[in-house]
């Protein structure tokens, strides 16, 4: 199957279904002699496992990972770096009701058009699970770009309206602690607990709901990004729209700066020792695709869960109307563990970035 590599420098590829022995990544192209913390990419894949919290899916996974190859003695080798995390707890007996029926917003029916064959248990590679993978290849990305002092932070913004303020000017740690304090991963404890008691409704009426995770990047180098058709924000967006349930992104003013006059909307450049930086932020730390030296922001949009425990009208594969009732174990709202994965995938962009960047001028 194509579209399993993401990449040009830093480069990963992904493999492994739902309910299969396991999932891994094959990460090539990162620098030798990194320093490979293991307990870190263990720390950022347990913020996306299963079964933290009475808000999120039931499964259990420890989501154990293997480094199989591409370090020695705990850094880098520069050779491909390939990493295993063990299914442990798949049930697929939860999906052998639709083993010939199609669940709707699933992947289903479009694999089966596709291939003529699909993994139904679980949506095999079409499964959210595959994003444990990009994961711990991410913590190794993040791994990279601290070693430049490039910082990354998202959070919960949003679950359904409820809305949280836009964050303030605290450093990357404290917003990390009070991140990590509740469970739905909202910088805001307040908003949090609003959106905590919200989606519990939702679980227990047997639906689910979207949300919006917002990310920011700080001490970002100017130069990041290849014109014209790798612009940093087409590969954030590329990035971010392919985590499974995405149906929105938008940097900087977004859809809003849609409704402003340039004179408003300009980022301003103001005198500066160093670095230039500018009055205002309506670029989202980009422009001409290229990063500008200022904290580049965005925000991902989150559908709801596609299996709700309703009975729904669908069809069989054979065209016949047919009903449907979600079973097994799922996520009410999937945001508080796709936190780590956005935040995953931008470090995979940057990291790609970095490296590119060196060939950009000859000194």
């Amino acid at each position: 199957m194509a579209g399993n590599t993401f990449g040009q420098l830093f480069r990963i590829t992904t493999f492994g279904e739902s309910h299969g022995v396991a999932i891994g990544v094959i990460l090539d192209g990162c620098p030798a002699q990194l320093p490979i913390d293991v307990d870190f990419i263990q720390s950022e894949l347990d913020k996306r496992k299963p079964g933290q919290s009475k808000i999120t899916t039931q499964r259990k996974e420890s989501d154990t990972v293997q480094i199989l190859s591409g370090t020695f003695e705990g850094k880098s080798t520069g050779t491909p770096i390939a990493m295993l995390i063990p299914n442990e707890d798949q049930r697929s007996k939860d999906y052998s009701h639709n083993t010939d029926v199609y669940r709707p917003s699933h992947a289903d029916y479009t694999y089966d058009a596709k291939y003529g064959i699909r993994d139904y248990r679980g949506g095999g590679r079409s499964s959210a699970r595959e994003t444990a993978a990009r994961v711990a290849a991410g913590a190794i990305a993040k791994l990279l770009l601290k070693h430049y002092g490039i910082e990354i932070f998202a959070h919960v913004s949003a679950v359904g309206k409820i809305q949280a303020p836009n964050l303030s000017g605290d450093s990357i740690t404290e917003l990390l602690v009070t991140r990590e304090e509740n469970i739905v991963r909202c910088a805001d404890p307040a908003t949090a607990n609003q959106m905590i008691d919200f989606i519990d409704g939702i679980r227990k009426d047997g639906d689910t709901v979207g949300g919006k995770i917002n990310c920011i990047i700080r001490n970002c180098p100017v130069g990041l990004g290849e014109p014209v058709f790798d612009k940093l924000h087409a590969d954030l967006g590329k990035a971010m729209l392919s985590i499974n349930a995405v149906h929105g992104f938008e940097y900087g003013s977004g859809f809003e700066g849609s409704e402003m006059r340039g004179s408003a909307h300009n980022d301003i450049f103001l005198a500066n020792e160093g670095a230039p930086k500018t009055l205002t932020n309506f670029s989202g730390g980009i422009q001409g695709g290229i990063s500008n030296g200022m904290e580049i922001s965005f925000s991902v949009a989150f559908k709801p869960v596609a299996t709700i425990m309703h009975n729904q009208q669908t069809i069989n594969a054979a065209g016949e109307a047919a009903e449907i009732k979600g079973k097994g174990r799922h996520d009410p709202c999937v945001v508080p563990r796709a936190v780590v994965i956005v935040e995953a995938m931008a470090a995979l962009v940057l990291a790609d970035h970095l490296l590119r960047n060196k060939t950009s001028k000859i000194d």
